[in-house]
């Protein structure tokens, strides 16, 4: 997965005005979310923008509210692929991902964004994008390739978690389809439903009528 490189300011003041004035100076509001479990009562002191979020039995999260601007992450959102994003806050670097993005209604400008702390040993949920390769069977009998399915779920470490999930479509034969239970990526878990159709070879009019033709010969 490739890097992107961000830094990020601590957010103190969370009322509605100053969130508002963020935004018209091009910021955007942050919340990274994950990291490490802490035990409560918390004995450590929290930084700018920091607070504890109580997740039961006597543990917490600590959550850090910040901003970017919104030159600094348009390539991050505006583009189909995905990033290990490489956080630059509080003079340290930590590493997460994008998880939810809000937008405003009319504007499409961007309201929100979610980051997901990430650490190299412990697995996460990301979106992958698929690409096809190669060239279908039932293509070559006059069907035609459908992606029915752009992105798939996979949970993996992010340092595991490809750019792309390569799908070769050689043998998909005309009529014929691949569902997320057929497929299969080294150290990759999908965890979309399996019988969700990602592809599939359908049969056109004129393949329909060749088929014919050569039944009723």
């Amino acid at each position: 997965m490739n890097v992107f490189k961000l830094s990020a300011e601590p957010r103190t003041d969370l009322g509605k005005k100053a969130t508002k004035a963020l935004r018209a100076a091009g910021n955007i509001p942050v919340v990274l979310n994950g990291g490490k479990i802490i035990d409560l009562p918390f004995a450590g002191t929290l930084r700018d923008g920091e607070k504890i979020v109580e997740i039961g039995n006597g543990k917490g999260l600590i959550t850090t509210d910040l901003y970017v601007s919104q030159a600094a992450v348009r390539k991050l959102i505006y583009t189909p692929d995905i990033f290990a994003v490489e956080l630059s806050i509080h003079g340290e670097t930590r590493m997460a991902v994008l998880k939810d993005l809000q937008f405003h209604p009319v504007s499409d400008a961007v309201l929100h964004m979610d980051l997901l702390e990430v650490f190299p040993e412990k697995p996460v949920v990301l979106e992958v994008p698929v690409k096809l390769e190669g060239h279908a069977a039932g293509v070559k009998a006059g069907g035609k390739l459908t992606l029915s399915m752009k992105k798939l779920k996979v949970r993996a470490p992010y340092t595991a978690i490809p750019e792309r999930l390569i799908i070769n479509v050689d043998e998909l034969g005309l009529g014929k389809s691949l569902a997320v239970g057929d497929l299969h990526f080294e150290g990759l878990e999908l965890v979309n439903a399996k019988n969700a159709v990602v592809c599939a070879v359908q049969l056109t009019r004129a393949a329909r009528g060749a088929a014919a033709a050569a039944a009723a010969k």
